[in-house]
C-alpha cells in the first residue's frame, strides 16, 4: 500500500493523545524517528498492520477529546501509527458529527433542536442564545462556543444541552490500552444519584455538587455536563464556566413508575446502587447467567425462541432465530454486538437502562455470547451518553475483578469479555452493518445483504447484534421461564415493552407496560394534554396518528393493522400549540443530514423531500397539490430503492401527516 502523508506535524498534545491509546511508536515509520535506537529497516505491515484498523475510531476520539478538533498533523500521525491512508481516515473523520476538522474552542455546548426539544421550546431557546452569544459556532468569552445538535437522548427533560470540554483527563494512563483491558486501578466513582455507597459494604465520598463529569482516561472527553431542562442563562453560564453546571438528576427520575411491583425490566432502577455489584446480585443479579450455564447454549436458545422475544429496536426480528443462525455457523470466531447507539429522535430507554441498571446489560451480553458461541462482545455506545459510559466502564471493571467477565466466567470454563466502542454522532450507525463498518474503522455506511450478519458480520465473521432492551429481556426469560414470559402480552407480541413518552405530557419518561395496552392507557399514565392534536409513534422513522385514535393496541401487529408502526417505542405527544409543518420540516432536515449518501434514492430523495416541504410551508390547497404529488413520487422511490431502513422510512412521518392529519390540505 502506497501511503502519502502531508508535511503537517502533530503537536505534543496530539502525539500524547494517540500514544496514550496505542502505546509508544515502535518504528520510525510510525513516528519514532526521534528515538536513538530507531531502526529504519523495520516496519509493521501486512496483516499485523491491517488488524489495527479498528482502532481508527478510538484514535479519532482521542484526538478530538484531547484538543477539541482533529488537525491535519494529528490525523497524519494517527494514520502512520495505524498504517491507514490519510485520505481514508479523513473520510471517516468527516463522516461523524461529533468530530471537528477545523479549529474550534475547547468547550462546546450542543443544544438539541430535534423533535421533542422542538415541541418544548428549543427554537425560542436558540433564538435567545443567538441574541446573547451570537450565531452557532461563534466563539464566546472563556473559550467556548455553542452548536445546534440532533437528538441528545434526554427527551424526558427537554429542551436539552450537552457541554463537552476538551483536554487531558486528570487520570489518563500513559501506556497503551489493550482491546480488553484489565480493571483500572482507580478509585470507584461516587454514587451521586442515591447518595449512598454499598459497594462491598464500603462507603465513599459523595460526588461534588457540580454536574461536570471528568473523563476516565483512554481518550474520553476531559469533562462533560448535561443541562436539561436547559435555559439560556444556564447555557451562558456553562459556556463561560463549564464547572458551574449542576448535577444531573438520578436515572430513576426518568422512570415515573419507579418502585412499582409489576415492573420487570425497570424493577431495579431507583432501588439498586448502579455502581454496586453486590447490590445488583442481592436483587436477583446473575441468577439468569447461572441458569444459562445449567441449561447449556442450545437450551438457552430454545428458551429464548419459545418465549417469542422479538427485537425491540424496530425491526421486530425473532431473537431466538438470530441467535440460532449465528451459533450454527461453522466459521469462527463468532462475535456479539450490543447496539446501544439509540439515535432515533425521541428514544432514551436504553440510556435509562444503562445508567440505572448497568450490570443487567453486562449479564445479558454474557448470556448472549455464551448462547451464540462468542467470546468477544462489543458494546457500541452513543457518544452523547457520558453517564452511561462512566457506569458501564465501572461495571465491566467490577465484573472482571469478580470473575464474571474474562477467563473462565464463574468457573464454568467459558471465556467472554466486552469492549465499549463510542459512537461519534451518526444516526445511520444504528443500522447493524453500518455499525460493523464503524467499529472496523471505516465510514458507517450500510452493507448490501446478503450475506447477512449471522453469516458475515463484524470482521467478516458470524455476528449476533441486538439492542439494549432486547438483551435485557433475556434475563426474565431465563429466571421466570419461557412459558411464563410468553404469557405476558399477546401471542404475537410477548413480554413487557418500554415506551419513551415525551412532548406535551405532564410526566414524560420511560414507561413499562405489557404488550397489548392501548395508546390511550399509556398516555393517561403520562398525563396527556387536554387538546391532544397528534401522536408520533416510532420517532422520525415512524408515523403520526390523530389525537382521537387512542384505542390503538401497542403491539407490533396492532400498530401494523392501524397503518402505523411501533418502531423503537417512541411516543411523542403533541398538543395544538405545536406547528406541525415545522415539525415535518425538522424531520426532513434530520434525514437529509443523517443520510450517509451511499445510495442515490436516499441521498437525492431526502434533499428533494426537504425542498418540497419548504415550499409547502407557504402554500395550501390547490397550490400545494404539485408538491404533494412530488413528495409521494420521491417517497415511493426512497422506500423501494434505498439500500437500508433510513431511506426506506424517511417518508413515513410526512406521508402519515398528509394522509392522516390532513396537513397542507
Amino acid at each position: 500500500m502506497d501511503l502519502h502523508f502531508g508535511d503537517s506535524k502533530p503537536t505534543d498534545e496530539e502525539r500524547a493523545a494517540v500514544d496514550a491509546l496505542l502505546g509508544p511508536p515502535e518504528s520510525p515509520w510510525e513516528g519514532a524517528s526521534d528515538r536513538p535506537d530507531a531502526d529504519l529497516r523495520w516496519a509493521r505491515g501486512g496483516r499485523t498492520a491491517r488488524d489495527r484498523r479498528d482502532l481508527l475510531l478510538p484514535g479519532l476520539h482521542a484526538l478530538n477529546d484531547r484538543v477539541g478538533w482533529i488537525s491535519e498533523g494529528g490525523l497524519d500521525y494517527l494514520c502512520r501509527r495505524l498504517t491507514v491512508p490519510p485520505a481514508e481516515a479523513y473520510g471517516v473523520a468527516s463522516f461523524y458529527a461529533m468530530f471537528a476538522l477545523r479549529p474550534r474552542p475547547a468547550t462546546v455546548v450542543q443544544v438539541c433542536t430535534d423533535l421533542t426539544c422542538a415541541a418544548r421550546g428549543s427554537a425560542e431557546l436558540c433564538s435567545s442564545l443567538e441574541s446573547r452569544l451570537g450565531a452557532p459556532g461563534t466563539p464566546v468569552e472563556g473559550g467556548a462556543t455553542w452548536e445546534k445538535s440532533p437528538c441528545l437522548g434526554l427527551c424526558e427533560r427537554a429542551p436539552a444541552a450537552l457541554v463537552v470540554r476538551a483536554g487531558r483527563p486528570a487520570d489518563a494512563p500513559s501506556g497503551p490500552v489493550a482491546q480488553f483491558p484489565a480493571p483500572p486501578k482507580t478509585a470507584r466513582p461516587a454514587f451521586a444519584d442515591e447518595r449512598v455507597q454499598r459497594e462491598g459494604g464500603s462507603g465513599g465520598a459523595p460526588e461534588a455538587a457540580a454536574g461536570f463529569r471528568e473523563g476516565a482516561g483512554r481518550g474520553e472527553q476531559h469533562a462533560t455536563a448535561v443541562l436539561a431542562p436547559a435555559t439560556a442563562d444556564a447555557i451562558a453560564r456553562a459556556a463561560a464556566a463549564p464547572e458551574s453546571a449542576t448535577a444531573e438528576p438520578p436515572a430513576a427520575m426518568a422512570v415515573p413508575q419507579v418502585g412499582q411491583e409489576q415492573l420487570i425490566l425497570l424493577r431495579r432502577i431507583g432501588l439498586v446502587d448502579p455502581y454496586s455489584l453486590d447490590d445488583y446480585r442481592a436483587h436477583g443479579g446473575y441468577e439468569a447467567l447461572r441458569r444459562a450455564f445449567t441449561l447449556g447454549p442450545a437450551e438457552v436458545i430454545r428458551e429464548v425462541t419459545e418465549s417469542g422475544l422479538l427485537g425491540r429496536g424496530g425491526a421486530a426480528f425473532p431473537t431466538g432465530r438470530k441467535w440460532q443462525a449465528t451459533a450454527s455457523q461453522p466459521d469462527h470466531p463468532h462475535y456479539l454486538v450490543c447496539n446501544a447507539d439509540e439515535s432515533e429522535p425521541g428514544t432514551f430507554k436504553d440510556r435509562v437502562l444503562m445508567e440505572g441498571d448497568p450490570y443487567a446489560l453486562v449479564e445479558a451480553m454474557t448470556i448472549a455470547g455464551y448462547a451464540t458461541g462468542a467470546h468477544r462482545g462489543y458494546l457500541y455506545l452513543r457518544g452523547e451518553y457520558p453517564r452511561a459510559l462512566e457506569r458501564l466502564t465501572h461495571a465491566l471493571a467490577q465484573a472482571r475483578t469478580r470473575g464474571l467477565l474474562g477467563e473462565n466466567v464463574l468457573g464454568q470454563g467459558y471465556s467472554f469479555d466486552i469492549e465499549i466502542r463510542r459512537g461519534a454522532g451518526a444516526y445511520i450507525c444504528g443500522e447493524e452493518t453500518a455499525l460493523f463498518n464503524s467499529i472496523e474503522g471505516y465510514r458507517g455506511e450500510p452493507r448490501s445483504k446478503p450475506p447477512f450478519p449471522v453469516e458475515k458480520g463484524l470482521f467478516g465473521k458470524p455476528t449476533a447484534a441486538n439492542n439494549v432492551e432486547t438483551l435485557v429481556n433475556v434475563l426474565p426469560i431465563l429466571t421466570m421461564g419461557a412459558q411464563a414470559y410468553a404469557a405476558i402480552g399477546t401471542p404475537k407480541s410477548t413480554g413487557p415493552k418500554l415506551y419513551c413518552v415525551s412532548g406535551n405530557v405532564d410526566r414524560p419518561g420511560v414507561y413499562e407496560l405489557p404488550f397489548g395496552a392501548t395508546l390511550g392507557e399509556l398516555l393517561e399514565l403520562a398525563g396527556k394534554p387536554g387538546k391532544l392534536r397528534a401522536v408520533l409513534l416510532g420517532g422520525a422513522a415512524g408515523g403520526f396518528v390523530r389525537g382521537d385514535e387512542l384505542d390503538i393496541p401497542l403491539t407490533f401487529e396492532g400498530t401494523r393493522e392501524a397503518g402505523t408502526t411501533l418502531g423503537s417505542g417512541v411516543v411523542l405527544a403533541l398538543d395544538d400549540t405545536v406547528p406541525l409543518p415545522r415539525m415535518l420540516l425538522r424531520i426532513a432536515e434530520f434525514f437529509r443530514d443523517e443520510s450517509c449518501g451511499q445510495c442515490v434514492p436516499c441521498r437525492v430523495g431526502t434533499v428533494r423531500q426537504e425542498e418540497a416541504l419548504h415550499r409547502l410551508a407557504e402554500r395550501t390547497g390547490a397550490a400545494a397539490a404539485d408538491d404533494i404529488a412530488l413528495l409521494r413520487d420521491v417517497g415511493r422511490a426512497m422506500r423501494d430503492a434505498s439500500i437500508c431502513g433510513l431511506g426506506q422510512t424517511a417518508w413515513n412521518a410526512v406521508e402519515s401527516a398528509i394522509d392522516r392529519l390532513g396537513t397542507y390540505a
